[in-house]
């Protein structure tokens, strides 16, 4: 893959690169895994006779089981993790968080998963099939930059990488490959982040 440089043209200002064939491959195969899990969640949103009523869409109110799309579609609101500050009225204020979650959660995840679905189909519609040069305007750039992230955190999430992770795999593991990828994508992110803020 060239680097992202950014041109000024008469059309206006664009972020260019070029991908080869496999890389194009790649990348659309990791986007539109992501899109298949957020459409399974939302296709497993409970029925909601208020939504009906009100017109107004709502989605689940549960956090996800997969870890996954626990990644993608975290909570809004987490308990401290530190026990020394717990106190005895913990309990009920880890009840009332779990109810302030699950309002939030039904609210807003499904306008959550069509914008992480919109970004991704930005990066999609514009990620040529086979290969070849890429010329974004800004606001295509910011969805790749979106969807390229979310591509991250759910192949990050499957690898468990963690600060304390070597960042090789032995080359035998059969988790090499992906873990390989899993840089690229932090290097096109990061690159294409300095390309769109004319750092590149």
């Amino acid at each position: 893959m060239q680097a992202w440089i950014r041109k000024n043209t008469l059309g206006g200002v664009r972020i260019r690169s070029q991908l080869d064939a496999h890389e194009a491959k790649v990348l659309r195969s990791v986007v539109s895994s992501v899109v298949v899990i957020l459409d399974e969640r939302e296709q497993n949103t409970p029925h909601d006779e208020l939504e009906e009523l009100t017109g107004m869409k709502s989605g689940n109110s549960k956090a996800p089981d997969n870890a996954v799309l626990a990644r993608l579609l975290p909570e809004f609101c987490r308990p401290d993790q530190d026990p020394h500050t717990q106190d005895p009225g913990a309990k009920q204020s880890d009840e009332d968080l779990d109810s302030l979650n699950s309002a939030l959660r039904s609210l807003n995840e499904p306008s959550i998963i069509d914008d992480k679905r919109s970004a991704a189909s930005v990066l999609l519609d514009s990620l040529p099939s086979d290969g070849g040069k890429i010329s974004l305007t800004p606001e295509q750039a910011d969805g790749w930059i979106c969807a390229i992230n979310d591509a991250r955190l759910a192949l990050g999430t499957v690898l468990e990488v963690d600060d304390e992770m070597s960042e090789e795999f032995d080359p035998d593991d059969p988790k090499a490959p992906q873990l390989g990828v899993y840089h690229w994508l932090t290097w096109m992110q990061d690159a294409l982040v300095g390309a769109l803020m004319g750092q590149r």
